[in-house]
């Protein structure tokens, strides 16, 4: 989360007479916390029809409610000695395989313990004004969902940051993934719009109406019994993109806890999706050669690659 990031929603039947604070708690479940909500009230940041309110308003069905997301203060960029492993670096960029389990950039929920705390304190030889330029997101020029696995690339300094961010927008860099699938969804482009789900907001969702253009290119490499081992090429980069899609499609992601089937992934004892960016490859941002980047698959995803290879 970043502090221009915005969202709208509208007040339904069911919500009339409840607290505003309360129903942006239910909207988000599991994303933000009631507490999170009053705070964003208290500081202006959440409109109601295009009026600052206060946190105990009750609003009424088919109000317009815009809320405009902020750090809290207590998410700080102090920088933390964890450790990276560093595929690729130099003066401009570097290249990380990212553990599953770590959050890429602070937000509520994980004021610490992130990509962007590590970044910093790795990065600490860069000159001042670089860093306060990169604030409040330093370098953060794509993201992964905090249990997939891989490839992820920042930049160091607000050129190469300004660049990248263009590569990402332009389709210039080509990101490929690997997933143990339920079923099979063999070779095919998904093309569609994601969106917000309407009710989970937790959850990204395929829309009839509005959303944003989403292209996935997957091909399944191998395929026994229920499980498949399928390769996704993303030419668009939305939140949780692979994930919904191969849902979508029949292929849910093993170990999924919000896409996936839950009781097959507790019947493996898989308890985090087996997506991995496997490899990146793009043109160096400032001096134009081509980098190609492979990471290795972890080692729980390894046995199901192997397994599924035979």
């Amino acid at each position: 989360m970043k502090n221009d990031e915005s969202e709208c929603i509208i007040i339904r039947e069911e919500e009339k007479g409840e607290r505003l604070d309360k129903i942006l708690s239910q909207r988000f479940l599991g994303v933000h916390s009631r507490t999170y909500f009053q705070y964003l009230i208290e500081q202006g940041r959440i409109f109601v029809n295009g009026e600052v309110v206060k946190k105990r308003y009750r609003p009424s069905v088919d109000d317009e409610i815009h809320i405009h997301y902020i750090l809290t203060p207590e998410i700080g960029l102090q920088p933390e000695a964890i450790p990276l492993d560093i595929i690729f670096e130099d003066k401009d960029l570097i290249v990380v395989n990212k553990p599953a389990g770590m959050v890429v950039h602070p937000a509520p929920g994980h004021p610490t313990g992130t990509f962007v705390h590590a970044l910093i304190y790795h990065c600490q030889n860069l000159p001042k004004n670089q860093v306060e330029e990169l604030y409040p997101r330093p370098g953060i020029v794509h993201r992964l969902d905090k249990d997939t696995s891989g490839l992820l690339v920042a930049a160091k300094t607000t050129e190469a940051h300004t660049r990248l961010i263009e590569m990402f927008s332009n389709r210039e860099i080509y990101k490929e993934y690997l997933a143990i699938c339920l079923g099979n969804p063999g070779s095919q482009e998904i093309k569609n719009f994601i969106g917000r789900h309407p009710i989970f907001r937790q959850k990204m969702k395929v829309l009839e109406e509005g959303g944003r253009l989403a292209i996935s290119v997957c091909e399944t490499k191998n395929h026994s019994g229920p499980f498949s081992l399928v390769q996704v090429n993303l030419k668009t980069g939305r939140t949780h993109q692979i994930r919904v899609h191969l849902q979508h499609v029949g292929a849910p992601i093993l170990g999924d806890p919000i896409y996936g089937n839950l009781p097959i992934n507790k019947k493996y004892g898989v308890d985090r999706q087996l997506l991995h960016a496997h490899i990146l490859q793009f043109k160096h941002p400032i001096k134009g050669h081509f980098l190609s980047f492979k990471a290795d698959i972890p080692s729980d995803m390894r046995v199901w690659v192997e397994k599924l290879m035979k």
